[in-house]
């Protein structure tokens, strides 16, 4: 009996120690399946944007520097002492405003004295000529006179009548400095710093000037552009009126938009290049002289083009191609003509379709039929999976 029990016993265990080995390699299957599971193909992140149906301007840039559009140093034309400065530094004026005032009294001097000898000189005319006509009827009726006198007094009526000219022209001259001596602005701007104080004795030798008028409103920008460009600009000019736009240094901010006033007549040689001239209104002021600016100048707009950003145009050995996600949210490497390219932007000329999602970061990583997970970025950075971004056009 004792025999039986303990052959019951090592049967139990044996059986046992099977089930716990089989629950054992079965746990040991269900995690190595796991594993598998996590091995597999993984959603590949990416930015993502949707082609659109926009309106593609066409520029030409350049490098172009701000040029006032007159400016005037103010010098005085005549020798005196400042007396008066009716400006402020920076002050708008308009033309003809009266800017500096020197002290007119020696000139007034002056016309008083000429006026005087004039008066003189005239009344000296009146006698000679007088004198003429006696002379003259006495020589006709009954010849009391001889010609030669008739002649000389003649001659003396004409000289006094030149010394009255003469003493008008010093009237005229004094007048003239006088006016010269109310220095008025000869165009309308903007003056800059003054350079002489009330007080000071001014010539008209002088080299300096005593302040320096600039019109800002017009103001100009020439800028270059390369000599192969310059027969199409001229031909569109012909065609009607060219925008031309003046960007900031970096290239981020529009500062004003304007108008194309000429081409230069002829093409630097040592550069290769042609110069342009631009006019804008500058009403806000925000154009100085001598200020470097980036110019975009439209010279074309394609209507209806299909864009996308540049950074989504891969290019491979078979040419230029994008990356598209399908439905399923995997992505299909397609080829494309590009068009275009301006700025940030690509214009499409086959191979996609306004609305197709385009894979603009992250490519590096694709492959074609590669599963991704599409997210765009928002204004502040983060990640937004159900919001694309639309592409907007180059401006």
């Amino acid at each position: 009996m004792a025999r039986f029990l303990n052959s019951g016993i090592f049967q139990l265990l044996g059986a046992l120690l099977f089930l716990l080995g089989w629950l054992g390699c079965q746990s040991a299957d269900s995690k190595d399946k796991q594993a598998l599971a996590a091995a597999g193909p993984r959603a590949v992140p990416v930015a993502v944007t949707p082609a659109v149906q926009q309106d593609m301007p066409v520029y030409l840039t350049g490098l172009g520097s701000v040029t006032a559009f007159n400016t005037v140093s103010v010098k005085s034309r005549v020798d005196g002492q400042l007396v008066q400065v009716n400006f402020r530094e920076g002050q708008q004026v308009n033309k003809d405003d009266l800017l500096v005032l020197i002290d007119p009294r020696p000139y007034e001097v002056q016309l008083e004295t000429a006026q005087a000898q004039l008066y003189k000189d005239q009344a000296s005319l009146r006698d000679a000529q007088l004198n003429y006509q006696r002379f003259k009827d006495l020589l006709q009726v009954s010849g009391a006179m001889s010609q030669q006198q008739v002649d000389t007094q003649k001659s003396t009526a004409d000289q006094f009548e030149g010394a009255v000219r003469a003493d008008q022209a010093a009237i005229d001259n004094a007048k003239l400095m006088i006016s010269y001596c109310h220095i008025t602005a000869p165009v309308a701007g903007r003056i800059g710093l003054r350079l002489v104080d009330v007080g000071n004795i001014v010539h008209a030798a002088d080299t300096n000037p005593m302040l320096v008028i600039t019109q800002l409103q017009p103001i100009s920008v020439i800028f270059t552009l390369p000599q192969d460009s310059l027969p199409v600009v001229a031909k569109r000019m012909h065609q009607g009126t060219l925008i031309v736009d003046a960007y900031s240094r970096d290239d981020q901010t529009k500062l004003a938009s304007g108008k194309l006033l000429t081409i230069d007549n002829q093409i630097d040689q040592t550069t290769g290049t042609g110069r342009l001239k631009a006019t804008f209104d500058n009403k806000d002021g925000i154009l100085w002289p001598n200020q470097f600016v980036n110019v975009r100048l439209l010279l074309d707009v394609k209507k209806d083009s299909t864009l996308v950003p540049s950074v989504a145009v891969q290019r491979g050995p078979q040419g230029t191609f994008v990356y598209v996600v399908r439905p399923d949210k995997t992505v299909e490497a397609r080829p494309v003509t590009v068009a275009l390219t301006q700025f940030n932007q690509s214009a499409i000329a086959s191979g996609l379709q306004p609305g197709d999602i385009v894979v603009t970061d992250g490519q590096d990583k694709l492959q074609n039929g590669a599963k991704v997970e599409a997210r765009t970025r928002s204004g502040n950075g983060s990640s937004n999976a159900s919001q694309p971004t639309t592409a907007a056009p180059a401006s």
